[in-house]
């Protein structure tokens, strides 16, 4: 099934902050439940598309529709919402959110069950397939124990920071020790949250964490910045220092980027629409 990935920048731990916790489209029903905000979903689903050069934009907005058309006509009660990338390399990412595996694959059964939807698929992935370098699925675990203050309605949000994290083998201890020592520091700014989500499925060796942090602007970040940079200010220096020893023990690598919502790549719920026509109606 098509449409899945993306976290904030600071720098993360010890030197940055992250900010405005994720809550990924899901079939109406758990969104009826949850209304707007509340905590993430279980189990978050990313696609990850790496653009040929030149393909992004309208090409790729062109192929995209018609996964959308296709949704549409089967009247799927499964959501998507698209971001395309502002910095790194060029991609697209389609995010999907359940409560568990096992309403993952009650909500796509009725697709695969539909011949018509079988074959506009088909056609709309030959078509995608002709602009992409590559495609990855990944599965990730939301970890609430990890995470701070998320419960932002992603429906009025326009922009993601993506933080992905990559921790050496055998050094879980040290990455979850540093993580609450990160929350104890940048938790209680106002207005700052993000949600932490554990790699299950998808990655070579695993070990994969994502921080993400969606925003209502670009001014946020740098409000976001500031207010990080004061709060490690007032951190007292053994702190510091024990923060900057469980990060080079634990992490083997960590990069953020940025990245935009696309409406037009996206499939949103009959909600998210209402209440941003003019975002979430483009479509």
């Amino acid at each position: 099934m098509k449409r899945l990935l993306a976290v904030p920048s600071l720098t993360f731990l010890a030197i940055g902050s992250l900010a405005a916790a994720v809550f990924l489209t899901q079939p109406d029903s758990l969104v009826a439940q949850k209304q707007k905000g509340g905590p993430p979903p279980n189990i978050l689903v990313i696609e990850q598309e790496m653009l040929k050069p030149g393909m992004s934009g309208m090409a790729h907005q062109k192929t995209e529709s018609a996964f959308v058309q296709a949704m549409a006509n089967a009247k799927s009660p499964v959501h998507y919402f698209a971001a395309t990338s502002l910095s790194g390399p060029s991609r697209a990412l389609f995010f999907m959110g359940f409560d568990s595996f096992a309403d993952w694959q009650k909500s796509e059964e009725p697709l695969m069950q539909d011949s018509t939807f079988g074959a506009a698929f088909d056609s709309a992935s030959q078509a995608d397939g002709k602009l992409l370098n590559s495609h990855s699925v990944v599965v990730f675990r939301y970890q609430p124990d990890m995470s701070v203050h998320p419960d932002a309605d992603l429906a009025q949000m326009r922009f993601m920071e993506i933080t992905v994290i990559n921790i050496k083998p055998g050094h879980d201890a040290e990455w979850h020790q540093l993580a609450k020592l990160h929350n104890q520091v940048y938790g209680k700014i106002p207005g700052m949250g993000y949600a932490m989500w554990e790699e299950v499925l998808g990655n070579d060796g695993g070990g994969e964490y994502i921080v993400t942090a969606p925003m209502r602007s670009l001014a946020e970040m740098d409000a976001h910045h500031a207010a990080g940079a004061k709060a490690w200010k007032a951190v007292s220096a053994d702190q510091k220092q024990k923060m900057r020893d469980l990060e080079a023990s634990s992490f083997q690598s960590i990069h953020a980027n940025l990245y935009v919502f696309n409406p037009k790549m996206s499939y949103p719920s009959a909600r998210w629409k209402a209440e941003s026509p003019d975002f979430w109606g483009k479509q």
